[in-house]
This record gives structure tokens, C-alpha cells and sequence, in this order.
């Protein structure tokens, strides 16, 4: 199985879990949590600026 890590904050996604957002140009965005999903696509946070997330710069 192939491992994937959350396009937000950094985390590994376990088999079976999380979302896939695909935009209409092809890109493929991996999401851990619909707290991830409501922070990146429904607030548009920068994930730099978010001070939960593991390689937040703040």
C-alpha cells in the first residue's frame, strides 16, 4: 500500500481514511481530517501560519 501524508499538516494517512481533493487541474490533494479540509479548502489558511500544524513557522 502506498503511504500517504496530508497535504496540510504533515501527517500519515492510514489506509482507508481521510479525503482526496482533486482540483480541475489535476492536482491531487490528501487530507487526514475534515479538520484539515475546513482549515485549508473552506478557510484558505496557509498551513505555515497554522500553530498545530508540525512545520508551522509562527
Amino acid at each position: 500500500m502506498q503511504e500517504r501524508i496530508c497535504f496540510f499538516c504533515k501527517r500519515k494517512i492510514e489506509p482507508g481514511t481521510g479525503k482526496m481533493f482533486v482540483k480541475r487541474n489535476g492536482t491531487i490533494f490528501y487530507l487526514c481530517s475534515s479538520k484539515c479540509d475546513k482549515n485549508m479548502l473552506g478557510l484558505g489558511r496557509n498551513p505555515l501560519k497554522v500553530k498545530w500544524v508540525k512545520k508551522s513557522k509562527v
